[in-house]
Order: structure tokens, then C-alpha cells, then sequence
């Protein structure tokens, strides 16, 4: 057997183990396994429990170095697996989490690296890779509809900056301030006493607030929420499409494998019927009675 034949059956039998659920499962339960040493490390423990914290951080941290190198091993195209941003940042937690923590200079870059683990949950479950792939492509989307946001922001901050700053200079005294009471408004927070306030002034000014809380809490949530479903929903067909392309692809080499597989066959078949034909004995016929023949018929 060749070095060739034996690298690709190795680099397949890595590409087994890497995607098994076996070896997915142990990569998750460890996953969260650190996010629970990291919580334990905010507590007062006692000197065994902090100890035991330590060796088990360690541990951690060597397996998500060896798991990182099986996963780059078992990669056909070892350029390829830089190329995925997941795989980079992967890589970078790994990295990082090596910083040791006696260090006292880099022991807050190393705890902050080592709770960036967590994320890694993130990339092993493919259904919040999803997630969140999808929600990075909504970001243009949802830049334009917070532009938007903004501009009604700032209109209503200038209107109730100009109306309701006699009467509460706190919340009104300008459109800074009046852009952060709208906040508070737009997320319900006491915004009723905001406006009990400047009825007493104006009682007209409900009409202000409820067309406020009506475009920012209806309309633009629904945008926004709209917007990652569109993305999503687009995101969803695709992939089903590159998997039923990747389907045919497979079905069509299957097909090709069987034709290549009858041709042979075939050949074979018509080898072994024209050989015997061309190389062996000649069919000997009924011999003519000579005098030989004669004699030995003789009583």
C-alpha cells in the first residue's frame, strides 16, 4: 500500500473521529466544564478547592490545545481551516488561555481569554454558529433602520427639548439629555411619570409620547426583528440548497463509480469469452476411414 493511499486513509479516519458525536459531545461537556471552574474562581474558596480549580484550568487548557491541533490534523486543506473565521478564533482563545496566570502583567489578559472559552460553545454547535453568522449579516440591514432610529430620535429629542425644557430642565434641557429621556421612554421606564409631568404643562403632550413609543417600540422593532428573520430565513434556503447540490454532486460520482464499474465488468466479461475462442484447441471433426481404419474393422 502506498504512502499516499495511507495518508488519505489516516487524514479520513481523523475526519470521522473530528465530526462524531462522541468527540462533539466531550468538546461541549468540557465547554462548560471551564465556564464552571471560571464562575467557582469568583468565590471565596478554601486552599484545597482553589487548588483543585487550578489543576482542572490546566487540564482544560491542554485538551483545548490537542483538540485545536486534531481538528487543523483532520483538515484535508490545512489553508483552508485558517480561512474560517471560527477556526481563527478558535485558535486565539486557545493561544491565549496559555498565558499563564502567575504572571502578575498579563494575569487579567489571561482570565479575560479564558472566559472567551465560553464562545467556543458557539462554534462547536452548529445551530448557534448559525445564529449568529445570520445575525452578522443582518447588521447592514439593521445599520439602516438605526440610522432611521436615530433620525426620530433626534426630531423628537429637538421638539421636546424646545416644549418641556421649563418644565423639567433635567430631562429636557437639551438634545443630549432629551435623547436619553427618550431612551428611557422607549423602554418603559417610568416613562409614565415623564409624561404625567408635562401634561401638567401641556395636556396635549400625551399625543407626543404615544406617537413616540408607537414608531420606536412597534414600527422599528418590527423592522429590526423582521430584518433577522429575513436574513435567516435567506441564510436557511441557501443552505438547504448547498446541501441538496452537494446531494446530487454525491448521487452523480455514485452513478459515475457504477458506470465506471459496469464498463469493467463489461470487459472483463468479453475477455473471458474471446480468450478461450482464441487460444485453445481446435474442435477436432469426424476423421475420414483411411486403410488403417480398414484393416482393424477386418474379422
Amino acid at each position: 500500500m502506498s504512502s499516499a493511499s495511507l495518508s488519505s486513509s489516516g487524514s479520513g479516519l481523523l475526519r470521522r473521529i473530528e465530526s462524531s458525536r462522541i468527540f462533539q459531545g466531550a468538546v461541549i461537556a468540557i465547554i462548560l466544564l471551564s465556564a464552571l471552574t471560571i464562575g467557582a474562581k469568583t468565590y471565596d474558596l478554601p486552599p484545597l478547592a482553589e487548588r483543585t480549580l487550578g489543576i482542572m484550568d490546566t487540564a482544560i487548557t491542554l485538551f483545548f490545545l490537542v483538540e485545536i491541533l486534531f481538528r487543523f490534523a483532520a483538515c484535508p486543506d490545512k489553508r483552508r481551516f485558517f480561512r474560517d473565521g471560527w477556526n481563527i478564533f478558535d485558535t486565539l482563545v486557545v493561544i491565549g488561555s496559555l498565558i499563564p496566570l502567575d504572571n502578575s502583567q498579563a494575569v487579567l489578559l489571561g482570565r479575560l481569554l479564558r472566559v472567551f472559552r465560553v464562545l467556543r460553545l458557539v462554534s462547536v454547535v452548529p445551530e448557534l454558529r448559525f445564529l449568529i453568522n445570520s445575525l452578522l449579516k443582518a447588521i447592514p440591514r439593521m445599520g439602516y433602520i438605526a440610522l432611521l432610529m436615530f433620525i426620530i430620535f433626534y426630531i423628537y429629542a429637538a421638539v421636546g427639548s424646545m416644549l418641556f425644557a421649563e418644565v423639567d430642565e433635567t430631562l429636557w434641557g437639551d438634545v443630549a439629555i432629551a435623547m436619553l429621556t427618550l431612551f428611557r421612554v422607549a423602554t418603559f421606564e417610568d416613562w409614565t411619570d415623564v409624561m404625567y409631568a408635562t401634561m401638567e404643562a401641556y395636556p396635549l403632550s400625551w399625543f407626543y409620547y404615544l406617537t413616540f413609543i408607537f414608531l420606536t417600540a412597534f414600527i422599528f422593532l418590527n423592522m429590526m426583528v423582521g430584518a433577522v428573520l429575513g436574513v435567516m430565513t435567506a441564510e436557511q434556503n441557501a443552505r438547504e440548497a448547498q446541501q441538496a447540490h452537494d446531494e446530487r454532486d454525491l448521487i452523480a460520482q455514485q452513478l459515475d463509480d457504477v458506470q465506471r464499474q459496469l464498463r469493467l465488468l463489461t470487459a472483463a466479461l468479453e475477455q473471458g469469452q474471446v480468450g478461450p475462442r482464441s487460444v485453445g484447441p481446435r474442435s477436432v471433426g469426424p476423421r475420414p476411414a483411411g486403410p488403417s481404419d480398414a484393416e482393424n474393422h477386418e474379422p
